[in-house]
């Protein structure tokens, strides 16, 4: 019987029901593993399912017996593939498990947004409503998807996900292709400073590389609305965020949702600290992903992954 490691349980929730990856084999879970324990975990295992611990010749070399790494995510980056390939240990990993919830928690970032939720929900609960003599109240402006341009930076499944429902909501999208090969005739697509120019919203949800690292900075939001929405949902350093805390301090654009940072968890030295006013910055913990739905659907495609490779299969292999 195969021994399997899974070594970041707890990346996975701890709601989420792991006892079918024993139809597999001997399993052994550990909640967090850090890249030093990763040696002694894995020295007996035939299979490893990790999210984010370095899997590397210097923590594999003495792991003899294995013969497969199970991504739960959908970027192998901090995998030493050359290291792997060279032993013949194969990689899967699973995509598009996440796209319903990344476009949904964009939109529900925008709303909260647009809709100034945290100040009415304060205006509520502070107990002012109370003391109103008016049934509304009219403290802070909102306004309507309906008839606004939304850009979207990077348009694959998640991006097209998002302007599917913002189309629904009333919006005009416009798109930009970080790569230039996005050709989608469904949409508007615009150079990237028609785009900031042109934006109500704009969401995020490219790669991060050469071309988009830094792409959002002070230059870019001097050319966006004052009122403009930026999105981001795709990888932290796309964003500025001295720039990004800056800009919004003075004025420059409207507001910012982000689900991604820099660095993940978040230091206490961000700027982004800096402001403490919901109405304009919203920063959600890396959730965008982690419906329950999205997660079971993420956790069975790593079980049929391994599946697959026990019966002699290719399935999702990088």
């Amino acid at each position: 019987m195969m021994k399997i490691v899974i070594l970041e349980g707890k990346t996975i929730g701890n709601d989420m029901d792991l006892s079918c990856f024993k139809e597999l084999g001997q399993v052994a879970v550990y909640d967090t593993t850090q890249e030093h324990e990763v040696a002694q975990r894995v020295k007996d295992a035939d299979i490893v399912i990790m999210n984010k611990v370095p899997m590397n010749r210097e923590n594999l070399v003495n792991a003899t017996n294995l013969k497969m790494i199970a991504v739960t995510a959908t970027g192998y980056n901090v995998l030493d593939k050359e290291y792997l390939d060279s032993r013949n240990i194969t990689v899967a990993n699973v995509a598009g498990y996440s796209t319903n919830a990344v476009a949904q928690h964009t939109i529900s970032m925008a709303l909260f947004l647009l809709h100034k939720l945290s100040y009415y929900d304060n205006y509520v609960k502070s107990g002012e409503y109370v003391k109103s003599e008016l049934f509304t109240h009219f403290g802070e402006q909102i306004f309507e998807l309906e008839g606004k341009n939304w850009g979207i930076i990077g348009l694959g499944a998640i991006g097209r996900g998002t302007a599917r429902i913002a189309e629904a909501l009333g919006c005009h999208i416009i798109y930009y292709s970080t790569s230039g090969r996005n050709k989608d005739a469904v949409y508007e697509q615009v150079d990237f400073d028609s785009l900031l120019h042109r934006s109500d919203i704009i969401s995020v949800h490219a790669p991060l590389n050469s071309d988009t690292e830094n792409l959002l900075n002070l230059q870019a939001f001097e050319k966006m609305k004052n009122t403009a929405i930026l999105l981001n949902v795709a990888r932290g350093p796309i964003v500025n965020e001295r720039d990004l805390a800056d800009a919004l301090k003075e004025g420059m654009i409207g507001g910012a949702g982000l689900d991604v940072l820099t660095e993940e968890p978040m230091k206490k030295v961000n700027p982004l600290l800096e402001i403490q006013d919901s109405r304009k910055l919203l920063i959600t913990p890396h959730i965008g992903w982690i419906s329950k739905e999205a997660r079971e659907r993420l956790m069975k495609e790593v079980y049929l992954n391994i599946q697959a490779f026990q019966n002699g299969e290719k399935r999702n292999v990088v």
